[in-house]
């Protein structure tokens, strides 16, 4: 069985996807921590700072959410790609996302569809742009889903049924792609430490010590379950517990209970002015998921 540092060394670029905060760009540091020649392409609209600066990186400044936009980021991408690269794999991170909390008739329409054209439109997109390079070079596509995908979500409606298409698209897309010489891996994080929920209009705090994940966790979970050739991983043990129950339960009757676990939000944990609030992507979307 492959460690996380060997499948590491195998690969020559990591391309991610809003990687300037939270679990994107904790991909980045985690990976150039085993493997310091890789070539890193972030593309976003903010450049990650910090000591990620002396690393071998390539930013790609894009908004994801327009289509025009990734077009244009894609075709740089595969420019770099076709230049002075060092051979090896290539891994596809598709982290960028964002959320919105409150009712569905609560949240703007704009934002629910810009929610789709980021959390769905874009990792269909960029992923079928690139996957070209990925089977003529091997490597891998690692989409970032959700606990929230194994549910229905109130409060969360658009969000949680972004996710539920991630979980299953890539799913469908490893059996698609079988032999090819790609993996690809759907990682299924619950209540992370990232921008997400205050993006999402939900006060700090939202995530307990006792529920959430570091961005840093999710992704070492991440790495080994791609290491082990996995399809699917939903990281930390009481998330794989919960994932477990709801996605056992009848459909109306997980999202009866969802109501009643996600209203305690907007009772009490719902950031000023209102529980209507909900959150555009920022800079790059959060990165984090719930």
């Amino acid at each position: 069985m492959r460690t996380t540092r060997e499948l590491l060394s195998e690969y020559a670029v990591i391309i991610v996807t809003g990687g300037s905060a939270g679990i994107g760009k904790a991909f980045i540091e985690h990976v150039t921590r085993l493997n310091s020649r890789v070539v890193i392409c972030n593309l976003s609209r903010r450049k990650p700072d910090g000591f990620l600066s002396q690393l071998n990186l390539r930013h790609v400044p894009v908004d994801l959410s327009d289509a025009g936009a990734l077009a244009g980021a894609a075709a740089t991408v595969l420019a770099l790609l076709n230049g002075d690269m060092p051979l090896g794999k290539i891994m596809l991170v598709n982290n960028s996302g964002f959320g919105g909390y409150g009712r569905s008739d609560e949240q703007t329409r704009a934002d629910q569809v810009e929610m789709i054209d980021l959390n769905v439109r874009a990792v269909v997109d960029l992923t079928a742009r690139l996957l070209p390079a990925l089977k003529a070079h091997g490597g891998a596509v690692v989409n970032i889903a959700s606990t929230a995908a194994f549910q229905p979500t109130p409060f969360m409606a658009t969000y949680g049924a972004t996710k539920a298409f991630v979980l299953h698209w890539s799913l469908a897309l490893g059996e698609d792609l079988r032999g090819s010489g790609v993996e690809v891996l759907a990682v299924c994080p619950g209540p992370t430490s990232t921008e997400f929920f205050k993006r999402a209009g939900l006060k700090q705090g939202a995530v307990t010590d006792n529920w959430g994940q570091t961005s840093e966790e999710v992704v070492a979970e991440a790495l080994r379950a791609l290491a082990r050739g996995r399809r699917q991983v939903v990281t930390g043990w009481k998330n794989r517990l919960v994932a477990a129950v709801a996605s056992r339960l009848p459909k109306p009757l997980a999202a009866r209970v969802g109501v009643a676990v996600l209203a305690k939000f907007r009772m009490s944990r719902v950031a000023a002015p209102a529980a209507s609030a909900s959150a555009g992507p920022g800079p790059d979307g959060p990165g984090g998921v719930v």
